[in-house]
């Protein structure tokens, strides 16, 4: 449609105005800007198709009076000749008929337009899609026959799967192109949709239910205490005294008897070595690696190593891993090959 001239510019041309007032619906209705509620009170005629429309409880109670119809684009035209303000209340999903329709009158040179504005009454805030995926997943759990029978232990599995799945994601980026960022933002939603899945389970327990916000709302108040230099008056001008805020509170919160409590046993070996070793390392303590014979302790001693070195052994390994991968293929391709036979 082109140029869309703000609400109040200029007074409108003997085609008078037509103004498409579009709100979001991830916002609490009635929560519109000033110069949206100024053209609802200054229109000629303010028109929704939807009688069911979140917002009309909120524009009646503010004296606009709303009419319910869907008038065609040609009626619309016809409506604002003589300088008219006609505002129209756009449903949350627009509406492409008649956007298209006036696109095509205004095409056609057939007819003296309107001034057509478009007017967004409210915007979405960050994160507001959040909300979608939070209403997406109450239906889902209600309705879906998989997914309503779904337990905490249950969904588990997925959860490592698609942990891993973004790592790998993660870690293939370097070999990729620009769409190595889309396989990393899929695999971003897939890991939340555990999250909310998670919840929206939760939220069903007898005894100690729990959503999805009181799930962000320990997350957020975990994340200010832990960071003092930010939100508190402690200061922090490097990342090694970020890592001893972050420790020391930590350390706060949880009351524990020995270091290694909270180190899930059940992670891959070298990651556990190397966490193990990193909490020994920060504390400041000297715990000499336990004698034994086999390739679990040589595996031991080498994650301990790494770390110490500052590299993530099972990020080196999987590194190594996928060169190995790819001298299989290419073994299997060169055996292939008439060439190979």
């Amino acid at each position: 449609m082109g140029y869309v001239r703000p609400v109040n510019e200029t007074p409108p041309g003997p085609g008078g105005r037509l103004v498409l007032l579009t709100t979001s619906h991830r916002v609490a209705p009635g929560q519109l800007s000033w110069p949206a509620w100024q053209a609802l009170h200054g229109a000629d005629q303010v028109l929704c198709a939807d009688p069911a429309h979140p917002q009309l409880p909120y524009l009646r109670e503010a004296g606009v009076a709303v009419e319910h119809a869907a008038p065609t684009a040609e009626e619309l035209v016809r409506a604002c000749e003589g300088g008219r303000t006609v505002l129209v209340v756009a449903t949350a999903e627009g509406d492409r008929r008649l956007t298209d329709g006036l696109a095509r009158l205004a095409g056609s040179g057939r007819h003296t337009m309107p001034d057509l504005e478009l007017l967004p009454g409210s915007y979405d805030l960050p994160g507001a899609r959040l909300l979608d995926l939070v209403q997406v997943m109450d239906r889902i759990r209600a309705e879906c026959p998989w997914s309503s029978q779904q337990t905490h232990k249950g969904l588990a599995k997925y959860a490592i799967e698609e942990a891993y799945e973004l790592v790998e994601a993660i870690e293939d980026m370097e070999h990729r192109d620009r769409d190595g960022r889309d396989e990393l933002r899929e695999e971003l939603g897939d890991v939340l949709l555990q999250v909310v899945f998670h919840a929206r389970i939760a939220e069903e327990d007898e005894q100690a239910p729990f959503s999805v916000d009181d799930v962000a709302a320990t997350i957020v108040d975990k994340l200010i205490h832990r960071h003092p230099h930010v939100f508190g008056e402690d200061t922090a001008s490097t990342p090694e005294e970020v890592k001893e805020h972050w420790r020391r509170t930590k350390a706060e919160e949880k009351q524990r008897d020995s270091l290694t409590e909270g180190i899930p046993l059940g992670q891959p070996g070298l990651a556990l070595a190397a966490k193990l070793a990193s909490r020994v390392r920060t504390e400041g303590l000297s715990v000499p690696l336990p004698k034994g014979e086999g390739i679990g302790y040589e595996l031991l001693a080498m994650a301990v190593r790494a770390e110490a070195e500052g590299t993530d052994p099972e990020a080196a390994l999987r590194a190594a891993g996928r060169a190995y991968r790819d001298a299989i293929v290419a073994a299997e391709r060169e055996q292939s090959s008439p060439s190979g036979v």
